[in-house]
């Protein structure tokens, strides 16, 4: 192989090149640290020393000295809210807004900054009219998101529904539960008010927004029975085993007042007795127990949960159990089977919760939108036992 002797010449020609590009990169770095102000490296410091206080008298001394300085001012704003002193950081970005030297992006910047701290302050309708005007900037899809999450807290489901359909998100499973639970919640509204029409209106139009929606059947099936249509009411709860089964012990009281009115509950009986064979539930179980309890008697009652505890052993389920026994029991057993029924019962409380699948914050009562991250439909009506059982 011939070496080239033009090499000789390339190559320190190169590396005199890449030596000088370093050195004017190196003295360009120095000289823009030295034009900040020393308590600006002085806060950064402490930021990494995780020392917030520090970092803001620091940071704060930097911008006296060059209040110019935009992202100093953002970085100074986000540190406040972040430690609640909501007020200076209103303040902060407030003062970016008014700036005439910011570019187009820099001011959409910081009224979003605004917004979020109106929004986290509970000034809703000043955070409001930052995020409008954020509608027609890059920030279009965030403006959005934020004026949802307002429109939530308000309660004004029609705005919520208004916001949700221009996300371009709007056609997912996600988006398409949120708007029809928005319709649902408009239709509970005017339930109570007694404004059927209007009430079956939005429940149509959330079952047409999303098919699968339990809570609109449910809702729905409340509304004919108010005017009097038993059957219709007693059909739009039946169509929730097919929308999701597990939503059938939310419908299990209505279900045998539905019958009753139409003087059929032991047929109603039976169809309940049906569900907790295919879907059990602890929830159902009680239902039906109840029921059983009233139309059978103390003996029928036990016989069912007993039954039940075969095929699916809990410990709430021993709790009914026994619950059961007390009442067929004679008066020498009962002190015994109080007791145990006492020691099973405080361990129950705490499985006897229904959980978020999205963050597994735990509650009581059931809720059809988790009251910690604000998620629709994330709990089940299963209590913590069975996510415990299963598989």
């Amino acid at each position: 192989m011939e070496f080239e002797l033009w090499w000789l010449i390339v190559l320190p020609l190169a590396f005199g090149l890449g030596w000088i590009t370093a050195r004017i990169d190196i003295r360009h770095l120095v000289r823009e640290s030295r034009a900040l102000p020393r308590s600006y490296l002085s806060g950064l410091n402490f930021l990494l020393n995780e020392e917030p206080d520090k970092a803001i008298d620091s940071f704060l001394e930097a911008a006296r000295i060059d209040p110019q300085t935009v992202e100093l001012h953002f970085a100074l704003g986000s540190l406040f809210r972040r430690r609640g002193e909501l007020d200076r950081a209103i303040r902060m970005h407030q003062t970016l807004v008014d700036r005439d030297d910011l570019s187009a992006e820099q001011r959409a910047n910081a009224l979003s900054e605004l917004g979020q701290d109106y929004l986290k302050a509970g000034l809703l309708d000043r955070a409001e009219a930052a995020f409008v005007a954020l509608k027609e900037t890059g920030l279009r899809e965030f403006a959005l998101k934020q004026l949802l999450e307002i429109y939530q807290q308000e309660k004004d489901w029609a705005k919520a529904i208004e916001v949700a359909s221009l996300l371009p998100t709007a056609g997912s499973v996600v988006t398409l539960k949120e708007i029809a639970n928005f319709h649902c919640e408009i239709g509970a509204s005017e339930l109570a008010l007694g404004h059927l029409d209007e009430a079956e209106a939005q429940l149509i139009q959330a079952l047409e927004t999303n098919r699968q929606c339990v809570r609109a059947n449910i809702l729905l099936g409340d509304v004919k029975l108010v005017q009097g249509d038993v059957a219709g009411a007693l059909a739009a709860w039946q169509k929730i085993e097919q929308q999701n089964p597990i939503y059938l012990a939310q419908v299990a009281e209505r279900l045998m007042e539905g019958f009753g009115r139409l003087g059929e509950q032991a047929q109603g009986l039976t169809l309940l007795r049906s569900y907790l064979e295919r879907y059990p539930s602890l929830d159902l179980l009680d239902a039906v127990f109840q029921w059983e309890l009233e139309r059978e008697g103390a003996q029928a009652a036990y016989e069912l949960v007993r039954e039940e505890l075969r095929r699916n052993p809990t410990v709430l389920g021993l709790d009914k159990l026994l619950e059961a026994a007390l009442l067929t029991a004679d008066i020498e057993r009962r002190q015994e089977i109080e007791l145990v029924k006492g020691l099973i019962h405080n361990h129950t409380r705490r499985v006897a919760r229904y959980r978020c699948e999205e963050c597994g914050f735990k509650a009581r009562q059931f809720y059809w939108r988790c009251p910690a991250c604000g998620g629709w439909e994330t709990y089940p009506p299963r209590r913590t036992e069975e996510f415990d059982l299963t598989p």
